[in-house]
């Protein structure tokens, strides 16, 4: 079973690297903002997990500089995943924001569907 795993991840992988999606084109001044913004998100994520990939196509195809965290081979990240997230799975998305006493919050979004609706939402424009 896990050289199927593995197999089916690599594939995954090739069609991905195959089939980029094509990356939004912003004025220089409005993807600095957008840059500033994607400064508080972060992807932890697993390289060839599928659901991880559709997020990944979306973070391209919405021209968006999210750090992506490896919650697989990277105990730290896995850790800080379990500690804030309350468990690891993947993907999951960071979301540090402010809220109304100016205090940060952080949200963490599980689910790829939501996940790819949010960054739709934020940043399609």
């Amino acid at each position: 079973m896990k050289l199927i795993r593995w197999l089916l991840g690599r594939i995954i992988l090739l069609v991905n690297a195959l089939t980029p999606p094509k990356s939004l084109q912003r004025t220089p001044e409005r993807q600095q903002q957008v840059d500033k913004q994607t400064q508080s998100l972060a992807l932890y994520q697993f390289e060839a997990c599928p659901f991880c990939v559709k997020v990944r196509r979306q973070i391209k195809r919405l021209g968006l500089g999210i750090e992506l965290r490896d919650a697989k081979n990277d105990l730290q990240h896995q850790a800080e995943l379990q500690a804030g997230g309350g468990r690891v799975k993947v993907p999951c998305l960071r979301i540090d924001q402010r809220n109304e006493q100016g205090e940060i919050q952080t949200i963490w979004m599980y689910e790829s569907s939501d996940i790819n609706a949010y960054l739709a939402k934020e940043f399609a424009n």
